[in-house]
């Protein structure tokens, strides 16, 4: 495409980002540590769900040198219910590095940026163009979808192929506005369903309008099914205190806090898979499991359905055989942990049954000692 010809499409899509964008916190900045906090906050996440904890995020972090010092519990704490908690353990990871090797600043070069954890070359793009000015692409779903249509690809693209589709279009030196241009774009108007193709700004340079393809573009890969565990977990009293166990840093969920349990064996009772599972977290037994609620959650690869059982705590000195660290803590105390959000139904639950068949539970428990 040359760059006579692209001039048209730039100038049109710059026009109507200027009187169209969207209004967000991180765009009211250049600052490269507030560009990173976003960008990483908005992988795999909607929009509107990251507004909602960005800014309470960069109140109580600040700065990247304030991130890095902080406990690793207390950003995963501010994280919570956001999701993808590999992205908060990256994220304060990589303002580690940044203070220790580069002095508290920012790289500013694709190579520096992508040895840093939880930066790929998506990040990595959005970072250089918005932050620092550089002439780099993104290519985020939206994007996917515009360059899609726009070009009429009738086949499915690479990453690279789709990175380099967009490196072609780039006005010098407005990279960051036209990539965040092209992001409203595919979210605005050209949108998954019945794209609003009469009011968008490229329609009469879009090859797929033309065609009369739009509908049927992007290609998708096959969707396959995913795959499907039961998990069985105990709320634990002892006392009027709660068991509650915290994941190993790496893996799904690392770092958060939790009520502890597991995959259920086959042919195994959810029972049994509760007493097994405690015992070999945290080498304690547990008695009169009674059910109490259940909790179908979704993650990117699979779906567990979780089978909740309040019981009591019968023997055993705890130490951490499948955990890092465990804890037994009032119910009013668990607000301070951070949980995922599966387990944050439960305790949601959990408060509004206190005056119910809790109370029994806790009545009971305050006869059995360690």
């Amino acid at each position: 495409m040359s760059r006579r010809s692209k001039e048209p499409l730039q100038d049109a899509l710059l026009a109507w980002y200027s009187r169209h964008r969207r209004d967000l916190p991180w765009r009211q900045t250049t600052d490269p540590y507030y560009i990173l906090v976003s960008e990483i906050m908005l992988q795999q996440t909607q929009v509107e769900r990251v507004r909602q904890y960005y800014e309470r995020f960069i109140k109580q972090f600040p700065t990247l040198e304030q991130l890095a010092r902080a406990p690793l519990d207390d950003v995963l704490k501010a994280w919570e219910g956001l999701g993808y908690y590999a992205r908060a353990r990256s994220l304060h990871k990589a303002a580690q590095i940044i203070l220790r090797d580069y002095n508290g600043k920012i790289p500013s070069t694709r190579a520096e940026l992508l040895k840093l954890p939880g930066i790929g070359r998506y990040t990595a793009g959005a970072i250089l163009s918005i932050a620092f000015g550089q002439d780099e692409p993104v290519v985020e779903a939206n994007v996917r979808r515009v360059l899609a249509r726009l070009f009429a690809l009738r086949h499915a693209q690479t990453y690279g192929q789709l990175e380099e589709l967009a490196r072609t279009l780039l006005p010098p030196k407005r990279a960051g506005l036209f990539n965040q241009a092209l992001m409203d774009l595919g979210a605005m108007i050209c949108v998954s369903r019945e794209p609003r193709c009469l009011i968008c700004p490229l329609s009469k340079l879009c090859r797929a309008r033309r065609l009369g393809i739009q509908n049927e573009l992007p290609v998708r890969a096959q969707a396959h099914s995913k795959p499907h565990y039961d998990v069985a977990v105990g709320i634990i009293w002892k006392g009027d205190k709660i068991l509650i166990t915290k994941r190993p840093d790496d893996g799904l969920l690392g770092g958060l806090w939790e009520f502890p349990g597991g995959k259920r064996r086959p042919l195994e009772s959810l029972e049994d898979c509760v007493r097994r599972e405690i015992f070999e977290e945290v080498n304690i037994r547990v008695r009169d499991l009674k059910h109490f609620m259940t909790v179908r959650h979704g993650y990117s690869h699979f779906r567990v359905t979780l089978h909740v059982f309040e019981g009591l705590y019968a023997g055993g000195r705890p130490r951490c055989r499948g955990c890092t660290a465990w804890a037994w803590v009032s119910p009013e105390e668990l607000p301070k942990y951070a949980f995922p959000s599966a387990n944050q139904k439960i305790i949601a639950k959990l408060f509004d049954a206190l005056d119910k068949t809790t109370v029994n539970f806790r009545q009971r428990a305050q006869s059995t000692k360690e």
